[in-house]
């Protein structure tokens, strides 16, 4: 597939049933990827389950190795992998976090998350795994210390947002948090230092050529200096930061406007990646 020259087809080669609801999300096990390891994947759904799912290295075919069940009772809206692979984190409606670990073959969940008033959104670590941030329904985003004995410690609530927050996200690099709202906008949260307080460095709302509507979801490119978010104003903005001042030691500096991609979509674009 040559990519260049636009000879790219997307052929189905299996379809994967299991879950008796709407599937939410997905995500690759990070540790998968090395050479002689199967791939492995999560995917949580309506029907309160997470599954996992691995590739068969002699046939290629995909399969359910586990079922995740009996520990949320609604909803399981988000699911990530711990960067080492060892953790997936699951986000429920039932204003839970649950965080579970592959015991000789057998996953376990070995700690629940609580705090969040209703329905957790969304949940991301960080680029070391050291740290957890969940964000729900009660406006509010969670940031949580990854402990020995798989204990989790809930650093900080931050609170800015007026409404629902959609989305948390981890700068790919660096220990800098984003999050998606339902009030239009997405708030930067920074430390200046590994055991000062988080507290909001910037908003990029309207007002700063932001969206005008419920902002859904953020990806970064590769290097981490460019942010392209996505809303129910139908565009999508892209965005650019100075992180070698940043990653230099130099202080904050502010993600500026660079454009704004419209005319293409008429309905909510609820999801962006971007590509590695």
């Amino acid at each position: 597939m040559d990519l260049l020259d636009g000879n790219l087809e997307l052929k189905e080669v299996q379809k994967l049933q299991g879950h008796t609801d709407r599937v939410w999300s997905l995500a690759w096990n990070p540790a998968t990827t090395a050479t002689d390891v199967p791939a492995v994947f999560a995917s949580c759904s309506g029907d309160k389950t997470v599954r996992i799912w691995e590739q068969s290295p002699s046939t290629r075919s995909w399969d359910c190795k586990a079922v995740l069940e009996e520990t949320h009772t609604r909803t399981v809206r988000s699911c990530a992998w711990s960067p080492s692979g060892k953790l997936l984190a699951t986000a429920s409606f039932d204003a839970t976090t649950a965080i579970w670990e592959n015991v000789g073959g057998d996953f376990e969940c070995v700690s629940t998350l609580e705090g969040h008033e209703n329905e957790v959104k969304s949940l991301c670590w960080n680029a070391s795994g050291s740290l957890l941030a969940t964000c729900g329904r009660d406006k509010t985003v969670w940031i949580w210390e990854v402990m020995p004995g798989n204990e989790f410690e809930c650093l900080q609530v931050l609170q800015g947002h007026t409404q629902d927050v959609k989305m948390v996200q981890w700068h790919p690099t660096m220990d800098i948090l984003f999050s998606c709202s339902y009030d239009n906008t997405v708030k930067v949260w920074w430390s200046e230092d590994a055991d000062g307080d988080w507290s909001c460095v910037q908003t990029l709302g309207e007002s700063s050529n932001g969206h005008s509507s419920t902002v859904w979801s953020l990806s970064f490119n590769a290097k981490g200096d460019k942010l392209v978010t996505c809303s129910d104003d139908l565009t999508l903005k892209i965005w650019e930061a100075d992180i070698i001042r940043m990653q230099s030691g130099d202080g904050y500096a502010p993600w500026n406007h660079l454009c704004t991609l419209s005319g293409y979509h008429d309905r909510t674009v609820f999801s962006v990646h971007w590509s590695r």
